[in-house]
């Protein structure tokens, strides 16, 4: 075949092909909006397209064009949730009024009659950018705690880290022969068994414990001691007598410049406790209850026990223990107080900003 005659055979093929085609017809404009209604009440391309009679690609052109939030909706499985219900699905979760997914999907079964998996509803969350946590245990907070709270924080607001260093900060604490009271941590290889070394080793009823008493002040640990009996408020006030003013004259604290603090517990706010700080040179801060997380000696205490937690093996006793509690406590330096200290502006911004309710510390 001579080449002038191939390129005949090939322009009469464009002329017919030319000739069949058929150029798209524009929807009315009438019929563009009855598709994007149905689209946007959560139908999909393929529903639509069939109660239109109008081809899927015609809808989902239209889709991607004037819809591009529901570009997702293309042709292919429905989606089993309309946005509609996906947004009373978050709404639920988010405001507490429902607290699993396996409620959310009885709820939607039970009012709505739409029924899914827990999965599919597990879905619509990690696609609305939620995540799971674990439920951290916080203190329960009472109206009256709340404005307590928020008295306090208004109140302080606008002191500076030099007043801050006025205060002496004091507290009990716990601490257990075998295991901590927090969590701790080890490296293992992928598939490794388990060594000893990896292990917070327990026994029942934890061991034994021993309880004390501490302070602290911007310029250093204060002084601390072992409590071998229940703490009663005479004893609370022996505690103060001997401790509080060893630790007001070891670091040449002006008394009348002291602002003493404790939080709540019955012995501390016992009536001859109270009156007896009454009759002292240095003054009390009126601590609000139910607000663990306000006091930074809270902190000193977690590096108390995380500093427990190196050695090697558990104290052979009660005696070993309070001997290493010594070395601890001795080991805190002026600036790992001060360093606590310091973060009292933000602890008491975090409380105007969560309305007097929980917060990261």
């Amino acid at each position: 075949m001579c080449p002038q005659k191939f390129i005949q055979i090939i322009a009469i093929s464009l002329v017919i092909t030319f000739k069949n085609f058929k150029m798209p017809t524009q929807l009315p404009i009438e019929k563009q909006d009855h598709i994007k209604q149905l689209l946007q009440s959560g139908l999909s391309v393929r529903e639509v397209s069939k109660r239109c009679n109008v081809g899927k690609s015609t809808v989902y052109e239209l889709c991607v064009k004037s819809l591009p939030s529901l570009e997702g909706n293309s042709p292919g499985r429905p989606a089993k949730l309309s946005p509609q219900n996906k947004h009373i699905c978050i709404h639920a979760i988010t405001t507490g009024k429902l607290k699993s997914a396996k409620e959310v999907q009885k709820m939607l079964s039970n009012n709505l009659g739409v029924d899914v998996h827990p999965n599919t509803v597990r879905n619509t969350f990690k696609d609305a950018g939620l995540k799971t946590i674990k439920r951290p245990s916080k203190p329960k907070l009472s109206i009256k705690n709340i404005r307590a709270r928020l008295e306090f924080a208004k109140q302080y607001k606008y002191w500076t880290i030099e007043d801050w260093k006025n205060v002496i900060w004091s507290d009990e604490t716990k601490i257990n022969r075998f295991e901590s009271d927090g969590q701790i941590w080890s490296w293992i290889r992928d598939g490794q068994k388990l060594q000893p070394h990896q292990v917070n080793q327990t026994v029942k009823h934890g061991g034994g414990n021993i309880k004390i008493w501490g302070c602290m002040t911007a310029y250093g640990a204060g002084y601390m001691c072992q409590i071998h009996s229940t703490l009663t408020k005479e004893l609370y006030q022996e505690i103060l007598e001997d401790k509080l003013f060893k630790t007001i004259d070891h670091f040449h604290l002006n008394p009348s410049s002291v602002i003493f603090q404790h939080d709540n517990d019955p012995k501390h706010t016992a009536k001859t406790v109270t009156n007896w700080l009454k009759n002292q040179e240095f003054s009390t801060m009126s601590w609000p209850a139910q607000s663990p997380n306000l006091n930074p000696i809270e902190h000193l205490w977690y590096i108390v026990k995380h500093r427990l937690n190196q050695y090697e093996t558990p104290a052979g006793g009660m005696i070993e223990l309070w001997k290493r509690v010594e070395e601890v406590w001795n080991s805190i330096s002026n600036q790992d107080c001060l360093r606590l200290i310091e973060s009292m502006p933000r602890r008491i911004q975090a409380v105007l900003d969560s309305k007097s309710l929980w917060t990261d510390y």
